[in-house]
């Protein structure tokens, strides 16, 4: 009995370490393409002229969400919701102030989509990592369960 019990949890812990492998491979990945995706989209806005001028941009969930807060700020300054800016009317893509308020709250959506994403591939690289660890601790009790079972026969 306690042999079986071992066996299982050897085969336990082989999938456990695939799935980890997996989702922190995953994790990676996608990081690695939305941070890429925002460099390339090169948004500065907020960040001082000094790392501006060393081409840095906002690729990261903090620089993110700092921009995308002060977006939101701004665009609540010409109108709090999207019904204020209509007042009930429809939208004018002729109006500079209707047409400034869709280019923000796009930007603005862009960026917490970034925040999003970025959150995202932290929690599957998170559960990766404990997938890992928690295979080995299985593997390990099941070698010691196998070790035990060989003794005592």
């Amino acid at each position: 009995m306690v042999r079986n019990i071992g066996r299982i949890l050897l085969v336990l812990a082989v999938v456990a370490i695939a799935m980890g492998i997996v989702f922190i491979y995953q994790g990676i990945a996608k990081d690695n393409l939305v941070r890429g995706e925002m460099q390339a989209e090169k948004v500065t806005y907020g960040l001082p002229k000094e790392a501006v001028a060393r081409g840095e941009v906002i690729d990261t969930a903090e620089k993110a969400q700092k921009v995308a807060d002060t977006v939101k700020e701004h665009r609540h300054n010409i109108a709090p919701t999207y019904n204020d800016l209509l007042k009930g009317g429809k939208y004018d893509p002729t109006n500079p102030q209707h047409l400034t308020y869709s280019q923000a709250i796009n930007l603005e959506n862009y960026l917490y989509l970034g925040v999003l994403a970025l959150g995202l591939t932290t929690v599957v690289l998170a559960s990766g990592i404990f997938m890992v660890v928690t295979g080995i601790a299985t593997g390990a009790t099941g070698i010691a369960l196998l070790a035990m079972a060989r003794n005592t026969t």
